[in-house]
């Protein structure tokens, strides 16, 4: 019971906190939320959850705040996602059920997901893997340098400079030989994520022109990001200590904020969070994003981006919702 008990208080102080942005006190939560304890009990429940780390006080007054750690424990013990409601699906089917393109459909997407969670709101354009690997060519520039090359069936023809580890004209073609054994006919999004080539050797030298080649299937993707509600984080100023300008920053970095959302994996409840300093670059580490996959066959990703003191429960349910209703109109 007792554990229970302070996960009530960890909630009324996140909830309190998220909505007044002032320290919470022990009275100010039994008035609140009928927690039918006494203040030295629920004094004493917030000087243990101090001591986990899950709050903290930001000076010398008698409230608390939640840190990154209890926004964290909140959305993975507490948190659970509520249906959207009647007025949320309303104004859903009437902007998405409405449009008259694809364009139109996403574009209408983000900004009704940035106005439903007064955050600044992200969606990631479907990318179908059609471009597939027909040649691979290294070609040696200098001792510690190569240009890699890839054509695609379409005939694209993508090349970056690498800088590798010495290297012989031998190891160079038998790299080559091995990449084409692996990758040729393969789709360009396959070159993402390869760390290395089993069984090859020198590994060193086959791990840094993987990396140049995972660049490749990054710009496959990275074509376009639609942004909306980035007035939202001007709004919350107070809630970062610098300015917000190196956040927009982030967000006007495609590619930056791609490879982000690319390595969100949602759970079982249907969304993915990062807080704080969970997310990189650094220039982020003062925000929360939260995203959820849409589509089936190719699933891309859309979501919101705010400071650490989000209504979890509001953006996660909404999130999740707009994602499945995108999907829906997608599978239709």
């Amino acid at each position: 019971m007792t554990e229970a008990r302070r996960q009530l208080v960890l909630q009324a102080i996140v909830e309190d906190y998220v909505s007044s942005r002032e320290p919470v006190g022990s009275k100010a939560l039994i008035e609140r939320h009928n927690l039918k304890v006494s203040s030295a009990t629920v004094r004493n429940d917030m000087a243990v959850l101090e001591e986990e780390g899950l709050i903290t006080a930001p000076h010398a007054s008698a409230g608390r705040i939640p840190t990154e750690k209890g926004y964290r424990y909140f959305v993975d013990e507490i948190t659970s996602p509520r249906p959207l409601t009647a007025a949320e699906k309303r104004a859903i089917h009437r902007l998405l059920g409405s449009s008259d393109s694809m364009e139109e459909v996403y574009a209408q997407t983000v900004r009704l997901l940035s106005q439903l969670t007064h955050q600044a709101a992200v969606l990631q354009y479907p990318v179908t893997p059609v471009n597939t690997i027909r040649h691979i060519e290294l070609v040696p520039l200098a001792e510690t340098q190569i240009t890699v090359i890839v054509i695609s069936d379409s005939g694209r023809v993508l090349q970056k400079i690498a800088t590798v580890p010495a290297y012989t004209d031998e190891q160079l073609t038998s790299l080559k030989t091995a990449l084409l054994k692996k990758l040729s006919h393969q789709p360009l999004s396959s070159l993402q994520g390869m760390a290395s080539l089993e069984g090859f050797e020198p590994a060193d030298l086959a791990s840094e022109v993987l990396k140049a080649l995972g660049h490749f299937a990054e710009a496959e993707q990275s074509s376009k990001l639609l942004i909306s509600g980035t007035a939202y984080l001007a709004q919350a100023t107070s809630d970062f200590s610098s300015s917000i300008a190196p956040i927009l920053d982030a967000l006007e970095e495609q590619v930056t904020m791609l490879h982000l959302l690319n390595e969100m994996a949602e759970d079982a409840r249907g969304f993915a969070v990062r807080i704080g300093t969970e997310n990189e670059p650094t220039e982020l580490a003062e925000t929360s994003i939260v995203t959820s996959t849409y589509g089936s066959e190719h699933p891309t990703r859309l979501g919101v981006i705010g400071p650490t003191r989000m209504d979890y429960l509001t953006t996660t349910s909404a999130v999740r919702g707009v994602a499945r209703y995108l999907s829906k109109i997608l599978g239709s």
